[in-house]
């Protein structure tokens, strides 16, 4: 949708991009390697996904969102354990990681990154502040988290698998709508993110409970009615909450998305810009891209 047309918003998109950068690590074969014989089958798998996305849908407001700060955001002040059981991410895979950031710049696209803020913080801003402009959202991603930032107007794509949807199709999706997905997270924790919830509360559990009261803050409040829902284990799931009522309050303050992370003074609404042709083709010859990408990448410079 562009900017202005018949006076309706223009839709900015803002990717997860760490996302795809691991599937295209985790997908693409080790045989990419840079002119110094170090392994970049990530940037070349990312660059053939940000190449689909401006070739098929030509978006004219686009940022690309990457995370700097897994081991050092604010989440882990709170809660030090925080991702604690994820692998750091091998050399390798990090200096691929600039590269990226290096394409997308190259090809006039917004980069937001942070030390201090996690790439879905980023986005949540980001998000916030373009629907301040009149316009609307739509999330490159899979990550089930981001659905709490969706609006009216605003779509989650997984673009991947090719499934898209808006803030009324979340619960259809995880049985909670999206204003309810850090409650949600609050109660049931997330295993990915080292998240801990509440001790035996599961996702069916967590739904019906938001579902009777509407919010994490009302449960809390109105404890002493769980245990008379008709629901199995109810009494048990009253102690239960009862017991951790702080760690549910904790893990619902990680589950939620910053709206106040740093913006590049210059983002405006993520308006594409001119490409850097003379980077273009140095990063080109340092990735060793073949002469299909770089018609590609050609091409994208030429219809930006």
């Amino acid at each position: 949708m562009s900017a202005g047309a018949a006076g309706k918003p223009a839709t900015v998109w803002l990717v997860d991009s760490s996302l795809y950068v691991f599937r295209a690590w985790h997908s693409m074969p080790d045989e990419f390697h840079d002119v110094d014989g170090q392994p970049v089958n990530a940037v070349h798998g990312f660059v053939r996904f940000v190449l689909d996305v401006l070739e098929r849908h030509k978006p004219g407001r686009i940022a690309f969102a990457f995370d700097e700060s897994l081991d050092s955001n604010f989440r882990n002040a709170l809660y030090p354990a925080y991702k604690a059981n994820r692998d750091p991410a091998p050399p390798e895979l990090k200096k691929q990681f600039g590269y990226c950031q290096q394409m997308c710049r190259a090809l006039g696209l917004r980069v937001l990154a942070d030390g201090h803020y996690e790439a879905d913080d980023l986005i949540g801003t980001a998000a916030a502040h373009v629907r301040r402009q009149g316009h609307a959202a739509l999330i490159l991603s899979a990550d089930k988290d981001l659905s709490q930032l969706l609006d009216d107007g605003d779509e989650q794509w997984d673009f991947s698998r090719n499934e898209r949807w808006a803030s009324q199709g979340v619960k259809a999706r995880y049985g909670v709508h999206a204003h309810q997905i850090a409650d949600y997270l609050g109660l049931t924790g997330d295993a990915i993110d080292n998240i801990p919830g509440v001790p035996g509360i599961g996702p069916k559990t967590a739904a019906t409970l938001l579902g009777h009261f509407g919010s994490l803050d009302a449960l809390l409040e109105r404890l002493g009615e769980v245990a008379y829902l008709r629901m199995r284990g109810s009494s048990q799931h009253a102690e239960r909450l009862r017991e951790h009522r702080e760690l549910a309050l904790l893990s619902r303050q990680l589950a939620t998305i910053a709206r106040d992370a740093p913006l590049p003074e210059d983002f405006g609404t993520a308006e594409r810009g001119p490409a850097d042709t003379e980077s273009l083709d140095a990063l080109s010859e340092q990735l060793r891209f073949g002469p299909i990408t770089r018609r590609r990448l050609q091409a994208a410079v030429g219809g930006s």
